[in-house]
């Protein structure tokens, strides 16, 4: 079985920054491709950043250099950055972990608010 738990979420001011982590285990790190979703109420879940085994990493459209994804296999764990919250940002984010053999997992997600 799987576990991803991410962290890191909470209350934002505007202009602050944010970094929220996932861990994984250090084989699913290494062999899964994995990717950060946001959620807002009302609408679909939606890809912000994933990066594969080889350590390619690719940014949905919007994010237009806004998010930085990194990932740490030592520690088993993957991150999303981003400094300059606004409040387009506030959303529940989710840590996804995909094998090759298309099994898909999921975190509980963090809830991140950005307001004053």
């Amino acid at each position: 079985q799987v576990h991803l738990v991410e962290s890191g979420g909470g209350l934002v001011q505007p202009g602050g920054s944010l970094r929220l982590s996932c861990e994984a285990s250090t084989t699913v790190v290494r062999l899964y491709t994995m990717g950060w979703y946001r959620q807002t109420p009302g609408k679909q879940r939606e890809l912000v950043a994933d990066i594969s085994p080889g350590g390619g990493i690719d940014y949905a459209d919007f994010v237009n250099g806004r998010f930085t994804l990194s990932r740490d296999e030592d520690k088993g764990s993957v991150y999303l950055e981003r400094n300059n919250q606004q409040a387009e940002g506030t959303a529940v984010y989710f840590c996804n972990g995909q094998s090759n053999s298309g099994f898909s997992y999921w975190g509980r997600g963090s809830q991140v608010t950005v307001c004053s």
